[in-house]
């Protein structure tokens, strides 16, 4: 049996069965049989390394006997992705779809820019405690700058502790929006309403489809529940989209009629001022 790979027509690997030789092309110096124990079973794949494995159209033609065959194959380039027993940093290829990445990055922008709006609109109606007001905008821009971190990690192609780290500082950081909102509902409204609960609940729900989605992906490449974490986002910004339009217009119905606790302040103040006049 004789086993003969060419290159463009250019014999690159010679294998002659009868007295066991071969001739190996110095520019294929790495080219083995995948098994040459199997060759008799008519396994003649040929292995070289990627340094040397070039794009073009390769041929193997196996002779035995009177008979022989031949087939033809072309190698291109391609975005392989390795998820075995190699270490995170030698894996490559894509572990999310680029409109995958491209998705999660614009959710992330999203849940920004309505928080920054609705506290806008918020500050606009009320008087915010100057402590309250420095807290909150503290809290969102650590995470405005976190989860941009994140974003310029994550996005770049491939499967590295990089990547990972990138998902980790957008998805986890986000459970700062939950409180955040209940802070913003708590400085429209003295006591919350359930309308309020049920938006708070509804993003609290949808950290968590998150998180489990980020969980899930984390050792899976490619990512099999990609979809998890990306409805998990979505729903954050479906209930701060939600939330946006109830402050607006609960908060002109508010400016309307005075709060509850200013009032009950008011009718005080003039009954005591009415008192110190007698």
């Amino acid at each position: 049996m004789s086993v003969t790979w060419k290159k463009q027509g250019v014999t690159i690997f010679f294998y002659h069965g009868g007295n066991k030789k071969f001739n190996i092309d110095p520019s294929f110096s790495s080219a083995r049989f995948l098994s040459q124990v199997e060759l008799i079973k008519g396994v003649a794949s040929l292995v070289l390394d990627s340094a040397q494995a070039t794009v073009g159209n390769y041929s193997c033609k196996v002779t035995e006997s009177n008979s022989e065959g031949e087939i033809k194959m072309e190698l291109k380039n391609s975005s392989v992705v390795s998820c075995g027993d190699e270490t995170p940093e030698e894996k490559c290829g894509s572990w999310f779809l680029l409109a995958e990445r491209v998705g999660i990055v614009l959710l992330m922008c999203l849940l920004v820019v309505l928080c920054i709006v609705q506290l806008s609109v918020i500050g606009l109606k009320y008087e915010i405690e100057s402590q309250r007001k420095v807290c909150t905008i503290v809290a969102l821009v650590i995470f405005a700058v976190v989860a941009g971190v994140g974003a310029a990690l994550f996005i770049p192609d491939g499967y590295t502790v990089q990547n990972q780290a990138g998902l980790g500082l957008i998805v986890i950081p986000a459970v700062i929006l939950v409180p955040l909102q209940y802070v913003m509902f708590g400085i429209v409204f003295d006591s919350l309403l359930q309308a309020t609960l049920a938006l708070i609940g509804l993003k609290l729900l949808g950290f968590i489809i998150a998180v489990v989605g980020f969980a899930l992906c984390v050792p899976a490449c490619p990512p099999l529940h990609a979809s998890v974490l990306i409805a998990g986002l979505a729903i954050m910004a479906f209930a701060s989209l939600c939330s946006l339009p109830y402050v607006f217009f609960m908060g002109s119905r508010m400016k309307d009629h005075p709060r509850p606790g200013k009032a009950v302040e008011e009718p005080l103040n003039e009954l005591q001022s009415y008192v110190m006049r007698i």
